[in-house]
């Protein structure tokens, strides 16, 4: 036996335990710290580039609009790219992919530091950009159970790697601020350059090459073909589902928060503790349903937490003060715990030949379903108070998640082993 091999039989062994602290021995693995390392330099580029680009596009033109449309389009490409390069992610060796996806990444910051690139050059740089994001993330998620199997260890590597992208977005902001008080935008953007690169190299370096997961029929897949593959499925389809539903509705109180604080005459301290409280929330939730439950607690809670996660947003109704909407905000946050056990259960129904193309387009869903949130719910402010339309998105998200969970466990109940995905039988 290899020592990869016995290294991820002795971290499945360990994670399974109750209490174990599971993180620490996922780190145990070689090729998982080289992908930690990469994720951490990118993330951390990507959000200093955000903000650095939305400054320099301010700058050049005088426009708000060009600046907010810069930030825009680090999500407008996301569905068009995840659904047309989604079968790549399966039909080339992994570790390629990650690299070259990383390659182009650099090459567009490093053009955008060009002093003669024109604003509509930037902007076209960003969306490719955002265009192969989508790819990236779809085959880092199907590596991962390459490097660290498909059980419990997949499941916290993937919960360390989405808390490394919360955690970026709450320092990264701050960070790429203080960088522009001694850098200009163009050299703020020249680190995200030098960040992709850096993930290029430990990706290429510090994990393995393995052949393509690919078989001959499958790499013939049309695009359409493929999302019906992975959507086609019934129990699939609602453990996709899942995962991009109920952000739709997790968002609008962020997306909604600056006019809901000016409503109650909250100044910006108090507006930035508020836009902190759910991304804290939903890192103290995955740290403890890692560190403190085994994976079979971890998958019997998804339903009462994924159920119940939006129920604390009715307290919108009353009006709440800052300290009542901070407390909401962070326990709303907290059930995002349930994430780790829907993981387990949307690994466990893809077949290992569509991973990478069904992770690419869970990625694309989330980021696509998040940005309508946002759209929608500052389209409703428009027309009803901010808090009419929080309370709303939470009745009616919650009774989404519902239905979903009658359409998995129907699902479940037609399945051969008469299980339901929670590991109970089925009703």
């Amino acid at each position: 036996m290899s020592t990869v091999n016995q290294a991820q039989d002795q971290v499945q062994a360990q994670t399974q335990a109750p209490g174990a602290a599971g993180y620490r021995t996922v780190f145990r693995i070689r090729e998982f710290r080289a992908v930690f390392a990469a994720h951490l330099l990118s993330v951390l580029g990507v959000v200093i580039a955000e903000i650095s680009l939305t400054v320099l596009v301010y700058r050049l033109t005088g426009s708000p609009l060009m600046s907010a449309l810069t930030f825009a389009l680090g999500f407008l490409p996301y569905a068009l790219g995840g659904t047309l390069l989604a079968g790549i992610a399966d039909r080339y060796p992994a570790r390629r992919v990650l690299v070259t996806c990383d390659l182009v990444c650099a090459a567009c910051a490093a053009a955008m530091v060009l002093p003669g690139t024109p604003v509509a050059g930037i902007l076209v740089l960003r969306c490719a950009m955002a265009f192969v994001a989508p790819l990236f993330q779809g085959t880092r998620a199907a590596s991962l159970a390459d490097i660290l199997g498909s059980g419990d260890p997949f499941v916290l590597g993937r919960s360390l790697l989405r808390m490394v992208a919360q955690s970026a977005q709450l320092i990264g902001f701050g960070l790429g601020g203080l960088l522009l008080t001694v850098l200009a935008p163009r050299g703020a953007i020249a680190l995200t350059a030098a960040g992709f690169l850096g993930s290029a190299l430990l990706l290429r370096l510090g994990t393995r090459a393995r052949p393509a997961r690919v078989v001959a029929a499958a790499a013939r897949m049309s695009v359409r073909t493929g999302l019906r593959a992975v959507l086609g499925d019934r129990r699939m389809r609602a453990l996709t589902l899942l995962f991009w539903l109920p952000p739709l509705f997790v968002v609008v109180p962020e997306a909604l928060l600056a006019p809901y604080a000016d409503g109650i005459g909250a100044g910006t301290v108090a507006l930035g503790l508020l836009m902190c409280a759910q991304p804290v929330g939903a890192i103290a939730g995955e740290l403890w349903a890692g560190s403190a439950l085994t994976a079979r607690t971890r998958t019997r809670i998804v339903i009462p937490l994924a159920t119940a996660g939006l129920l604390p947003l009715l307290v919108y109704a009353v009006r709440p003060g800052v300290p009542v909407l901070l407390g909401t905000l962070l326990v709303t946050g907290l059930a995002h715990a349930y994430t780790l056990g829907l993981d387990q259960m949307y690994v466990d129904a893809v077949p290992e030949e569509l991973r990478g193309r069904a992770m690419t387009l869970l990625s694309t869903g989330l980021m696509t379903f998040q940005g309508v949130g946002m759209a929608l719910a500052g389209l409703a402010a428009e027309f009803v108070p901010v808090h009419v339309v929080v309370t709303a998105a939470a009745l009616l998200g919650t009774a989404v998640v519902a239905l979903l969970f009658t359409e998995l466990r129907i699902a479940a109940r037609r399945s051969p082993d008469s299980r339901d995905e929670t590991g109970l039988p089925a009703k």
